[in-house]
């Protein structure tokens, strides 16, 4: 098959198995593995191609930037902050998984030393290969589910992140231990003094070169320049890590963290999604090829010991590693399930081990099999973890409840309060406003440092998701006045939205959003007030500007009263220019504003306003050829000439123009 088809061949499979396994309410990660098995070339052979790891090379980008885009999420001064995380509890679950199976190899070579020729190389492969966990399929389903920033969260984060540096030795020390009479020792040594100069420069270097260079990239105005610097930046420093003898994922993951320094870490972000959704998805695809089902069919009861013996392996490790360092059961265990499936780079790893003969033929096939088909299960087992953590662990319901406890015993005696949703800076002032006015509050946080420093200090905010149910109830949803979400996240907005309408319909809900992009979304989804930030802060510097140009008070106010009565629609539609976004579906689907002039040949000269249907669009005012400017009336006619201001979403604008034009 040439390029083109297996290009088109992937995308009906990936839009297929999507649509699939939505419609079953499954992941859509699930969806794009099952397609990858079904026509990869271990079942109908439909993408076999002559050189299939061009295609892998590919997919790997999406690692590479979901690595990016979590990197966006760090800064070097949380990085230290985690160092325990990283350095600790990573470092602790691959070192216990590799000197479990290095003595395990070492056993099995002193029971079968026929067959069992090189316990110390294969153990240290094997060990190298299990201790691995999925980067990316773990990142993408704690993303979905808005568990990033929960404690478990950020253990697993720290633990991924060890595990990619700890790939960089294993590679350089399998190839030592194939070359006969080589020295590991020193390789090594080598290795790592070659990533300790090129991480330094990263981080040094690049810190002070990249923030004066983007902005004099965004003085240029230019989208696509931008856009090309980021590309450049990521893949670029992803090439200089990969060159150094690290990962490709490391270099992408400190291009991340650079630009989180600076101020264009919300445009970046928005500008690289489309790019890591897609080339994620290839990805997971390319894995889901690697599974042989005729082998797993065949000796299917080897490969699925094989799966669950390393499963229950690590689980078993990380939770043990997670209880000796004081974690509480619910987390240790929640950690450690998160982390039990295989890995992508595990399947790096074995690919290193075969080719340089470091594990027997016969066992190469079996362990890839139950990798993948561990890293096919890993959706699956995410949707049970809540449940399979608090069958299993008997404090954890002990845990949920006085956590609810807690929060319904701060709230036991409030009436008419207000429901805070978040409580970071937009949160803290809300909360200050309140108490000046003597109105109640409960404020509901994830970040267990923010909550003890704020209780601390007096506020009333207790640790709790708030897009759970049992939460808001805790926190006296039915008997509140109001509930604020001070966050911008539109999913955790809708799912509080939705949580509110199906629980107390009648309360009325605050949302606060970056700009106008969901608007009509979040009001269709139950949202009471809306507060975009480009919005009121354009209406603040407007009043600001009509006070100083000596406009009365009253008349401002009464200005700001209108705009934010009417919804900001007064300011919602606006001039597009080159420099504002509009690639996206939100985009084009919000109120603009056009100006068309009628021509000679026009259709809808000499007809009257309310005559013409314009598709939905609104004709908001009229400049005749001589300079004046007239209101739409009903009964105003058209002339040759004339300029009409046009309000409308951009289909709705383009049939307008057509029908004024040629009358279609």
């Amino acid at each position: 098959m040439h390029g083109l088809e297996i290009t088109l061949l992937l995308l009906v499979a990936a839009v297929a198995a999507v649509v699939l396994f939505r419609l079953l309410h499954l992941p859509a990660l699930l969806g794009y593995l099952a397609a990858g098995a079904l026509i990869g070339p271990n079942a109908l052979g439909l993408a076999l191609t002559n050189n299939p790891q061009v295609m892998q090379h590919l997919a790997e980008f999406g690692v590479v930037f979901l690595m990016f885009t979590l990197g966006l999420e760090f800064s070097l001064p949380r990085i230290r902050a985690m160092r325990g995380l990283v350095f600790g509890l990573g470092a602790a679950q691959v070192a216990s998984v590799l000197v479990l199976v290095l003595g395990s190899s070492l056993l099995l070579g002193w029971l079968l030393p026929g067959w069992w020729a090189r316990p110390l190389a294969y153990g240290v492969a094997a060990g190298g290969v299990l201790a691995m966990s999925s980067t990316a399929i773990v990142l993408k389903l704690l993303s979905d589910r808005l568990e990033l920033e929960s404690e478990h969260g950020r253990h697993i984060i720290g633990v991924l992140l060890f595990q990619d540096l700890a790939v960089v030795p294993l590679l350089v020390l399998i190839p030592a231990l194939a070359t006969p009479g080589a020295a590991p020792g020193r390789t090594l040594a080598l290795a790592a003094l070659k990533a300790v100069a090129v991480l330094a420069l990263i981080l040094f270097a690049g810190g002070k070169l990249l923030r004066p260079w983007l902005r004099m990239v965004v003085r240029r105005k230019s989208d696509e320049l931008f856009m090309l610097n980021m590309l450049l930046i990521t893949l670029g420093l992803a090439w200089l890590t990969e060159a150094a003898g690290l990962s490709l994922t490391l270099g992408a993951f400190l291009a991340g963290m650079l630009i989180a320094e600076t101020e264009f870490r919300h445009q970046v972000e928005a500008d690289i999604r489309p790019f890591r959704d897609v080339l994620l998805g290839l990805f997971f695809i390319t894995i889901g090829m690697l599974l042989d089902w005729r082998y797993v069919l065949g000796s299917w009861w080897l490969v699925l010991s094989l799966a669950l013996l390393a499963l229950l392996l690590k689980v078993l490790l990380v939770a043990g590693i997670e209880r000796l360092r004081g974690t509480s059961a619910g987390t240790a265990l929640r950690t450690a399930l998160w982390l039990g499936p295989a890995g992508e780079f595990g399947i790096v790893l074995l690919n290193t081990a075969a080719a340089y003969r470091l594990l027997p033929p016969q066992v190469v096939s079996p362990v890839l099999a139950a990798l993948v088909l561990s890293m096919l299960a890993a959706p699956l087992l995410a949707q049970r973890i809540d449940a399979l953590v608090l069958k299993l662990v008997a404090s954890e319901w002990m845990r949920a409840s006085l956590q609810l406890t807690d929060i319904a015993r701060k709230t036991i005696a409030t009436q008419r309060h207000v429901v805070i949703c978040g409580f970071g800076r937009c949160g803290q002032n809300l909360a200050r406003l309140l108490e000046e006015e003597a109105v109640a509050y409960v404020a509901l946080d994830l970040d267990p440092e923010r909550v003890a420093r704020s209780a601390a200090g007096g506020r009333n905010v207790v640790y709790g998701d708030a897009t759970r149910l049992h939460s808001l109830q805790a926190a006296g949803l039915a008997r509140a006045s109001c509930v604020a979400i001070t966050y911008v996240d539109k999913r955790s907005a809708l799912r509080v939205l939705d949580l509110v309408q199906r629980h107390a319909p009648r309360l009325p809900v605050v949302v606060r959003t970056h700009d106008d992009a969901a608007f009509d979304q979040l009001r269709a989804a139950g949202a009471t007030e809306i507060v975009p930030e480009v919005l009121e802060g354009s209406l603040m510097l407007a009043s600001h500007a009509l006070a100083i140009v000596g406009v009365p008070l009253p008349r401002v106010v009464a200005r700001l009263r209108e705009a934010r009565q009417q919804r900001y629609e007064l300011l919602r539609d606006f001039f597009h220019g080159i420099d504002d976004p509009s690639s996206s579906l939100e985009q084009a689907a919000q109120p603009r504003l056009r100006t068309l002039t009628l021509p000679a040949e026009a259709h809808a000269i000499g007809q009257a306003v309310g005559q013409i249907d314009l598709q939905g669009a609104t004709l908001l005012q009229l400049r005749r050829r001589d300079g004046r400017v007239l209101p739409a009336e009903a009964a105003l006619r058209l002339a040759e000439g004339d300029t009409l201001v046009l309000s409308g979403s951009q289909p709705q604008l383009a049939l307008a123009e057509d029908l004024l034009l040629g009358g279609r």
